[in-house]
This record gives structure tokens, sequence and C-alpha cells, in this order.
């Protein structure tokens, strides 16, 4: 369908999706300058554990998180402003967001599995807290995260075992 037979209304929307989803792959591109020079360096050098997946699993696992992430902001905000629980969890989405950056800068540009594992428990957190607030407002936003919540679970436990092996 041509772009000027699209309502108004639609490319809003079209914009809108465009921006969520933008905003989260943003986010892992962010991280990624911290992650990807570390791995064929520091994070090599490392004593991990045998459930430790390969490398080249990490960037599709985590583009396709935050696509599904990109679609649950989207679904939380084509609601609007106006609600307190829709505002509560644009908030707490941001934080899970900024976390999730910071994980990246902690653990493999700062080099630290120690500040890696304190930050993704208040990582995982505020993802359940984002959750809590999304079903609110909608469940299928909520039900999109739910495989991120998962890996982020998993990737505590693979933080915990790096830090363990290598003190």
């Amino acid at each position: 369908m041509p772009l000027s037979s699209l309502t108004e209304n639609k490319r809003r929307k079209y914009a809108h999706l465009i921006a969520a989803l933008s905003i989260c792959q943003i986010a892992g591109i962010i991280g990624s300058l911290f992650t990807t020079p570390a791995i064929p360096t520091w994070y090599q050098t490392l004593q991990k554990p045998s459930i430790a997946p390969p490398n080249w699993i990490f960037g599709p696992v985590w583009t396709t998180l935050y696509l599904l992430m990109g679609i649950s902001l989207y679904l939380i905000s084509k609601t609007g402003l106006g609600s307190t629980n829709t505002r509560k969890s644009l908030v707490t989405f941001s934080i899970q967001l900024v976390l999730n950056v910071l994980w990246s800068y902690l653990f493999f540009g700062l080099r630290s599995p120690m500040l890696g594992l304190v930050e993704i428990i208040a990582m995982w957190v505020a993802i359940l807290t984002t959750m809590v607030f999304f079903s609110k407002v909608s469940r299928a936003a909520a039900l999109l995260l739910v495989p991120y919540l998962l890996w982020v679970s998993f990737a505590s436990y693979l933080n915990y075992l790096i830090m363990m092996l290598n003190p």
C-alpha cells in the first residue's frame, strides 16, 4: 500500500511503532559498543562454565529480545499518557532499559563480573516490575517480555558462574 493512501492516523501509528522499535534497538547498539570490543579480547580469556552459549548466539538473541521489547513498548505507549498505569509502565520500562545498557558497561566495559552481577539483579527486578505494570495496561505487552526475563535469568546465573570461575 503506497504511503499516500495511508490515513494520517495510520501514519502516526507506524511512526509510533518505528520509534518504539528504534528506542530498544538503539539501547542494544549502545550496549554493543561496550560488548563487541571485549568479546575477542577480555571475554575470550575468561573461564566460562559449560552452560555458556557460543558467542555468536548473543547477537541474534538480543536483537530478537530488543524487537519484542519494542513491540511491547509500542503496545503500552499507544494507549497514551492519560493513565497513571501507562505512565508508571513507561517509567519502569525506561529504568530497566537504562539498566540493560548499564550492565554491558559494567560487565564488558569495566570488565567487572561482580559489578555486572549486582546490576543484573537490579535489572531483573526492574524487568519484573515493568511486566507487572505492563499487565495492568496490556497483557500482551507483559507477555512479550517473558522471553527477556527468562534470558536475563539465565544471564544472571551465567554472570554469577563467570564471577566465581574468575576471582
